[in-house]
């Protein structure tokens, strides 16, 4: 073999061992990128089952609606029992679309309506983190739901009268800030799911988003965030809304609890300070002064 020839090989190896270690180096970024966004939609207060004692991600969760109750699936690396065997592809038609990699479709119970807002990339990272969660081998409950809003292929009726597809649009008019707030609120946090209310149908009230839910069905009285209505949270200010969605207390120094105590813990308490800034500003909270992040 000539000199050339070794140098050639030599080079080769140089570049394919850099190729390598940028490789690696995207899939880490990729993977750390994908557990933000998993805090960020919540994935472990509906996947994780705490109250029994459940696995990491393990699903089993109980959803009760006024159809019946679901039970959250399984979103481990498990081939069988979890998305271990779903390409990235399948994961992103179920998360955007709401169809499994079987093609049957999926119940609104898992907010893929506001997940069908969420960044292409967004959800690349969470499967490419997804992939790394421990295997648990383990079966949910079948969802306990009568005859006929079992039916999965009526989701296909129910998609075409309550299901908007269409990405995020960032408004033009809008600071970079309020985009990010919207995009969150409105896509990967879903907040719209849980504090708007829902017609006979369970499709949500869009003339009325964020506007609160008198009764959910866990009997709890969900909170409207808008700043027009006169309701408690309209009076709070810009750093009052970050500070209770870091440390879950509320300006008058009540806790919140129920669900929205679950959200503080595995959601928007680990929450960037410009994300929580950004939450806030499009849910209209003005920045007062430079200590806007901080509580008053």
């Amino acid at each position: 073999m000539s000199k050339h020839s070794y140098a050639s090989g030599f080079l080769a190896l140089a570049l394919m061992s850099s190729s390598s270690a940028i490789a690696n180096n995207n899939d880490e970024d990729a993977i750390k990128r994908g557990k933000y966004v998993m805090d960020i939609g919540g994935c472990v207060s509906c996947h994780t089952d705490k109250k029994n004692k459940g696995q990491h991600l393990a699903g089993g969760v109980a959803l009760p609606t006024p159809f019946g109750t679901f039970y959250t699936p399984n979103i481990t690396s498990d081939e069988k029992y979890g998305i271990g065997a779903w390409t990235t592809e399948q994961f992103i038609e179920a998360m955007t679309q709401g169809v499994a990699p079987d093609g049957s479709h999926y119940f609104p119970a898992f907010p893929y309506t506001s997940y069908a807002k969420m960044k292409r990339q967004d959800l690349i990272d969470l499967k490419a983190y997804l992939n790394t969660v421990e295997a648990v081998a383990e079966p949910t409950p079948d969802h306990d739901v009568p005859f006929p809003f079992n039916i999965r292929e009526g989701m296909i009726v129910w998609k075409e009268l309550f299901f908007d597809d269409s990405p995020f649009s960032p408004d033009p008019s809008k600071s970079t800030m309020w985009n990010r707030g919207a995009y969150l609120v409105n896509g990967p946090s879903h907040c719209v799911e849980c504090h708007t209310s829902r017609n006979f149908l369970g499709g949500l009230d869009r003339d009325n988003l964020l506007a609160g839910e008198p009764k959910s069905p866990e009997g709890e009285k969900i909170p409207s965030l808008l700043i027009s209505d006169g309701s408690e949270f309209s009076n709070w200010s810009h750093a009052d809304t970050i500070f209770s969605l870091q440390m879950g207390m509320t300006p008058k120094g009540d806790f919140l609890g129920g669900s929205m105590g679950k959200v503080v813990t595995n959601t928007t308490g680990k929450m960037t300070e410009e994300d929580l800034q950004a939450i806030a500003t499009y849910l209209g909270k003005p920045v007062k002064n430079k200590s806007a992040g901080k509580r008053d």
